[in-house]
């Protein structure tokens, strides 16, 4: 194993595969110095409660002290509400600014495995409109909002839990994060299904 995908793979170990995080770095401009703005990681976590994190919660038995670092360099919002309690409806909102009853899936839910791109091709997203404005990004962790498979024959899969028997995974996935402008993507779709294996932009690494 190279040292590159040592450390990608050791990183997405550390941060768990409910994890999603959102990285956005702003371009270097002349001089080789940044463009005064900030850089952004945006962390969404699967079921992790408000107590979870030590400073927010001096009691709790889980040691959070990067999380606490950024807590006390940055703003702590104490008081925030989302449409929806579960993975996919939420990411949908957080990358569009929409509710996510307005999507394809107006009922909610989370998607299945191999279900059709829940973000439409032409709507913009939070990271198009951060690459837009002058920003590097990249996305690390589950996804999960749909990507696009070729089965065998080069049909596009549109039943979902095909399970993945009839895939070529050979073949570019096609509308995943890089199609929802992020320069870079490293991570997984929905893990407890095939592939069993991480995804580096639009290849699997391995089956």
């Amino acid at each position: 194993m190279n040292q590159k995908n040592s450390t990608r793979r050791d990183f997405i170990k550390t941060l768990g595969l409910g994890y999603a995080v959102l990285v956005a770095v702003p371009y270097l401009y002349g001089q080789n110095k940044p463009q005064q703005r900030p850089n952004i990681i945006f962390i969404l976590a699967d079921d992790m409660g408000y107590g979870d994190v030590k400073c927010l919660n001096p009691d709790s038995k889980i040691p959070t002290p990067n999380l606490d670092k950024m807590a006390k360099k940055g703003i702590t919002f104490t008081d925030a509400h989302s449409s929806s309690s579960l993975c996919s409806p939420t990411r949908y909102g957080i990358m569009t600014g929409r509710y996510s009853w307005r999507s394809s899936r107006p009922q909610g839910g989370a998607l299945s495995p191999y279900a059709q791109p829940l973000i439409e091709s032409d709507r913009l997203t939070l990271s198009q409109y951060l690459k837009n404005n002058g920003y590097h990004t990249a996305c690390f962790g589950k996804w999960h909002l749909g990507m696009n498979y070729r089965d065998k024959n080069g049909e596009i899969i549109e039943k979902d839990f095909d399970m993945g028997w009839n895939v070529d995974y050979s073949r570019p996935i096609e509308n995943g994060p890089n199609k929802s402008g992020f320069d870079y993507y490293f991570g997984v779709d929905v893990p407890n299904y095939p592939p069993y294996c991480f995804i580096e932009n639009d290849r699997t690494i391995g089956v």
